[in-house]
């Protein structure tokens, strides 16, 4: 018997609950208001890095003109810049894994779909931390990665300080979905007792038929 089952997941729904919330990334509302919500935060956090390198340090919009920063755009930093961005993906999606992994050493599945790619626990049912440690778990590694990151890059070249501030613009508007499953955990859903079932693009939320 796995030692997990019965402290952080079931694999299969207990006696007396109820399904009481369904999402799913991939119809076109949720996919579309993810999406929309996500281009706002990038819009957001690459206007805050502009205005970073603009107001607080002149000399680096200074170098934005030289010879060696036209070479980076040209050439080498559309690579980088590419490879930064699969990377980003699969990671944060590796991270979901190594979480769920870790709390339920349960089989993974892992996906790309239009609107986001993702990865899940579909045949079992986590319980309301082992959910939420594992949702959050690439939003709050990869913030402080990137913040670091980006404090470095502000003071070595501004054109690789903005790649990184578009990555974690991406990053945090992509994790607008788990977001909005951890909202709905510590809003809604407060009852330790909760159960998720999580496919990867969908999200089954289970509550005791006694629970409100």
């Amino acid at each position: 018997m796995n030692k997990y089952e019965g402290i952080n997941f079931e694999k299969e729904l207990p006696e007396g609950y109820k399904q009481a919330l369904y999402i799913n990334a991939k119809s076109v509302k949720m996919g579309l208001l993810m999406n929309f919500i996500a281009l706002i935060v990038l819009i957001i956090v690459m206007v805050l890095a502009f205005l970073s390198l603009k107001l607080y340090d002149q000399p680096l919009m200074k170098k934005l003109n030289n010879d060696d920063v036209e070479y980076h755009i040209s050439f080498i930093s559309p690579f980088i810049f590419l490879f930064s961005m699969i990377a980003y993906i699969v990671l944060h999606e590796l991270v979901h894994g190594i979480a769920y992994k870790k709390l339920t050493n349960e089989k993974l599945t892992f996906g790309l779909s239009w609107s986001c790619a993702f990865c899940g626990v579909p045949n079992i049912y986590t319980y309301r931390k082992t959910a939420i440690i594992s949702v959050l778990a690439p939003f709050v590694f990869f913030s402080i990665v990137f913040i670091i990151i980006l404090v470095i890059l502000y003071f070595v070249n501004p054109i690789y300080y903005l790649m990184a501030a578009f990555i974690f613009g991406l990053h945090v508007g992509g994790c607008s979905g788990d977001l909005y499953v951890y909202i709905l955990f510590k809003t809604k859903f407060k009852n330790k007792n909760t159960l998720m079932r999580d496919t990867g693009p969908e999200q089954f939320f289970y509550i005791k038929e006694d629970n409100n």
